[in-house]
């Protein structure tokens, strides 16, 4: 799906990586960090996040203004010469293999799906440094709470929200912004090119 001529003509693919705590101003210097990441093609933003719904956890936003992280770095991966409305089946089609209650920060988390992204578009997997995290399974980690979420009630207060990274004016924009998948809809109509490279 990478652009074939040579020419670099193709919609760019950047890879906008976010930071999850302040820590990272110190520890990004030494390799380390706990990052979001999230796509950029065609002008939007698409990441993944965890909900607990069996629907798609994939969401569009404006470029590098993810709300509940604080933006870091932009990484070149390539070019695709699909379409915007190419594209837009592609990662429809995509979003169902990401569920938001499938969201796991070590085993599939944000940095996969943008991998996974990546991988289909420009045949490059993101830097490691995006996902250490993930391979550091040794780190007793609670699960970090992504976007979108949607807010938690307990049985005892149906009035109480469970706490989150993101604030709940960031909660309602981003639930706007939630993509369908194909498995949320009847169905949406695959390319030729790419259905050989979803299977």
């Amino acid at each position: 799906m990478e652009a074939q001529n040579g020419s670099g003509v193709g919609a760019p693919v950047v890879l906008n990586v976010y930071d999850l705590t302040p820590m990272n101003n110190y520890l990004y210097w030494f390799g380390l960090g706990i990052f979001h990441s999230g796509i950029e093609v065609h002008g939007m933003e698409y990441g993944y996040g965890a909900h607990e719904f069996p629907t798609s956890g994939v969401f569009e936003v404006e470029p590098k203004s993810c709300p509940g992280f604080t933006y870091r770095r932009s990484v070149w991966m390539g070019t695709t010469d699909l379409s915007r409305a190419e594209f837009r089946s592609f990662i429809e089609n995509l979003a169902g293999k990401y569920n938001g209650n499938t969201y796991h920060l070590i085993s599939k988390n944000c940095n996969h799906f943008t991998d996974d992204v990546c991988k289909n578009l420009t045949r490059k997997s993101i830097s490691g440094w995006v996902n250490r995290l993930a391979r550091v399974e040794s780190i007793q980690v609670s699960t970090v709470r992504h976007v979108p979420t949607h807010p938690a009630f307990s049985d005892d207060d149906m009035d109480s929200v469970s706490s989150s990274v993101i604030g709940d004016s960031d909660l309602e924009e981003l639930d706007q912004h939630l993509l369908p998948s194909t498995a949320d809809v009847h169905s949406i109509d695959v390319p030729p090119k790419l259905a050989k490279d979803l299977l």
